[in-house]
């Protein structure tokens, strides 16, 4: 089994010891892997592999430091995708707002309760299997992409845009003949059966942007 797909890691940033550490007791006897963070700062330095199933639990007063949702803007900007779930002390409109359209996943008032936050850590991993599950599949497409020819590449270019084999033969100074080899050989190396197929690749890779 993939140790990937097996571990489950929840990443704790709260800067009170004694609550780090009564959420860490009740993560681990839950079966969840815990790492535990003072600070905003900390996780940075050792930014989380989002390859692994995981989520981020976050103290949106983090002291001294960085915010909660200073940190969620970095996570942002460094390209992390856990999903993010917030612990406060008080309510917040103007702060739940601010992070729910950033991206977070749930906003949790303290003292939450354990099937409160266990809930919103199922609901969190399931997002990020799906998040994971998606970009595998791009990158699946682009390394398959990475195998054309450099003309395989022109003819798939010019197919997923509509163009015929007759078109596409005279754009290119090729027999027709030809491009329909090429066209079949784009087909295979796709793993694809149809051009609505092909088609949707290519706007999943955004190469018809």
């Amino acid at each position: 089994m993939d140790v990937r797909v097996s571990r489950k890691v929840v990443h704790f940033v709260d800067d009170n010891a004694s609550f780090r550490k009564a959420i860490d007791a009740l993560l681990t006897r839950y079966g969840y892997e815990v790492l535990t963070y003072p600070s905003a700062e900390q996780l940075l330095d050792q930014l989380p592999n989002d390859e692994m199933l995981g989520c981020i639990i976050l103290d949106v007063r983090l002291h001294p430091g960085m915010s909660g949702p200073e940190l969620q803007e970095r996570l942002i900007e460094l390209g992390v995708t856990l999903p993010i779930i917030f612990l406060t002390g008080y309510e917040d409109i103007r702060t739940t707002v601010r992070t729910m359209k950033a991206g977070g996943e749930d906003f949790l008032t303290k003292p939450v309760a354990s099937e409160q936050l266990l809930s919103a850590i199922d609901r969190a991993m399931a997002r990020h299997a799906i998040v994971r599950e998606e970009r595998q599949r791009l990158q699946e497409m682009q390394s398959l992409l990475g195998r054309l020819t450099p003309r395989e590449r022109q003819v798939f270019d010019l197919v997923v845009r509509g163009k015929m084999n007759k078109q596409i033969a005279f754009e290119l100074g090729a027999t027709e003949r030809t491009i329909k080899l090429h066209r079949q050989n784009v087909m295979e190396k796709m793993k694809v059966q149809s051009l609505a197929e092909l088609v949707t690749i290519a706007e999943r890779l955004g190469l018809l942007a």
